[in-house]
């Protein structure tokens, strides 16, 4: 009888375990406690990552959450509020956030932790670790040969380089609390839906470069360039490798980046709308030919933008099913 009895505790013990994977099936291989605390679910958009790439990060309690907080790659996380129809309210079925975790297109392959800090005002503070496998990314090699100056530049040039790397790099460290966009990212250029060479590590005469950090999308000089989404211009220059660049931060830690413009048609300070017309496709700063180069940065993580397109448009559809079930 004892046997029969242990036999039929484990029979249970993994039935459970089965129909929880099966309830959150992308919780599995991150190994994601489907409840944090009572009451309280995490989701992710994937049960791994890889260099380059993001994942969405949902976060469901039945009970409005007091406090909610994150870390991620030792900084901290940015959570938005969303529901199924109105993405700035609380949803019918209780409190739901989401937030966007980049992984760096040079971050090391390994198993990282997310963790999270939840608190609703009937139950007492808790923290959820969520551990995140990230795969080296699949990126190509290719050779160019590009003026000698933008490999070998004089020393008056590099200081130049430096400065405006700084400076990016100043930009991108500061985070906007507020959420400047609302729905779904767009492709810079009309008409195109696909772009090339993120993550491309490239031999520059003959000399290994760094990995190339956008998407490329080739067309006409002159071609209208848009912004990807609503948000405020941080920068608008000439930048030595990029040539004519623009920079619109959307809050929470994400930046859209727009180089080798022909023309800047926007000022820093401007408030843009998704679509608006920022400048025009160009062959400035180090390049073979006219192209747009179009890069995301979300908390310093370089990753690929076309991937923000296609994870926020797959969101948005999902929400907008009135039978979409919590948790989908």
């Amino acid at each position: 009888m004892r046997a029969r009895h242990c036999i039929r505790e484990r029979l249970s013990l993994w039935l459970c375990i089965l129909l929880g994977l099966l309830s959150f099936p992308a919780l599995a291989g991150a190994k994601i406690p489907a409840t944090c605390v009572p009451g309280v679910t995490l989701k992710l958009s994937a049960p791994e990552s890889s260099q380059g790439s993001l994942l969405l990060l949902e976060v469901r309690s039945r009970m409005p959450m007091s406090d909610l907080s994150g870390e991620w790659n030792g900084r901290n996380v940015a959570f938005w509020q969303a529901t199924n129809s109105q993405p700035e309210s609380k949803t019918a079925t209780g409190d739901l956030r989401r937030a966007l975790l980049g992984v760096d297109l040079e971050k090391a392959p390994g198993t990282y932790p997310v963790v999270v800090n939840v608190r609703t005002p009937s139950g007492k503070p808790a923290t959820c670790t969520v551990q995140i496998p990230i795969l080296k990314g699949k990126f190509a090699t290719e050779s160019l040969h590009v003026e000698k100056e933008f490999v070998e530049p004089n020393p008056e040039q590099i200081q130049r380089a430096n400065e405006e790397r700084d400076r990016l790099r100043a930009i991108f460290d500061q985070v906007t609390p507020q959420k400047l966009w609302t729905g779904e990212f767009r492709v810079p250029l009309d008409g195109v839906t696909t772009g090339s060479n993120f993550g491309k590590r490239r031999i520059l005469n003959g000399q290994p470069g760094s990995p190339h950090s956008g998407v490329d999308f080739p067309a006409p000089t002159g071609t209208s360039v848009h912004a990807a989404q609503n948000g405020r211009v941080v920068l608008a220059q000439e930048l030595f490798f990029a040539g004519n660049t623009v920079v619109i931060d959307h809050g929470l830690g994400i930046y859209t980046f727009y180089g080798h413009l022909s023309e800047i048609d926007v000022k820093v300070g401007d408030d843009l709308e998704s679509g608006q017309v920022l400048g025009k496709v160009g062959a400035t700063g180090r390049v073979t030919g006219p192209h747009l180069h179009w890069g995301l940065t979300i908390e310093r993580a370089r990753v690929n933008p076309l991937q923000l397109v296609k994870l926020l448009q797959k969101r948005v559809q999902v929400n907008s099913q009135p039978s979409a079930s919590p948790g989908t």
